[in-house]
């Protein structure tokens, strides 16, 4: 446990030291947000209709941005061959590896998402509910985005390539979290889009590290 511990403290220190950290992922989600109302219309009752599905497929898209850097980093030092010749198991590193992306990342979006979705005109009253779904499926975009970048590791445009594989992916997460909160703005159960997006949630941090591990041990060769 010490040296998954060990590689939980150095996977965060690696995501603040580089790069600003979630810095850009916010500045991005911050930034498209912005540009809806020009899209769309400024009229207030329909960017709140909007809201909640905008803020989470921005929160989808801003996932996607440090996910490349997740394996291509330690593949391109050699860490990553040292680390699958360690004592702990692959499966172990790449679940290690996620759940720091999720903690550098995944968090600060979740925090930032219920302010985009105010500013897009939901309901204050709705923020508290906001930041718990966004921080949830912020885990399963990590998981499952996790899995997209060993799959696509080594190969050029890997960014574009990870894009491509995890997107479809986030389908799920999206509508069970803004179906969950708009069930809520609408008088309706809230609670079966929210166990749905749990258990998406469970499935990818049960299963994608298997995936991961497989794509590491293709990509090394």
């Amino acid at each position: 446990m010490s040296a998954l511990a060990s590689l939980l403290r150095r996977e965060l220190a690696l995501a603040w030291g580089r790069g600003g950290g979630p810095l850009f992922a916010c500045a991005f989600y911050a930034g498209v947000a912005t540009l809806l109302p020009l899209a769309s219309s400024p009229e207030p009752q329909r960017l709140a209709s909007l809201a909640t599905g905008a803020a989470f497929a921005t929160l989808a898209l801003a996932s996607l941005l440090s996910l490349e850097r997740l394996f291509e980093r330690d593949y391109e030092d050699g860490a990553l061959d040292l680390l699958t010749l360690g004592d702990a198991p692959l499966e172990a590193v790449a679940a290690v590896k996620c759940l720091a992306q999720w903690l550098a990342t995944g968090a600060p979006l979740a925090l930032l998402a219920p302010v985009i979705a105010v500013a897009l005109g939901a309901e204050p009253r709705f923020a508290p509910m906001i930041f718990a779904s966004s921080l949830l499926a912020g885990l399963g975009f990590a998981f499952v985005g996790g899995a997209g970048a060993a799959l696509a590791l080594g190969a050029k445009r890997g960014g574009v390539l990870i894009a491509v594989i995890v997107l479809p992916l986030f389908v799920p997460s999206v509508v069970f979290g803004a179906g969950a909160i708009d069930a809520l703005a609408s008088g309706l159960d809230w609670r079966p889009g929210l166990v749905l997006l749990l258990a998406y949630c469970l499935a990818a941090v049960g299963l994608t590290p298997f995936a991961m591990a497989a794509g590491v041990r293709n990509a090394l060769g």
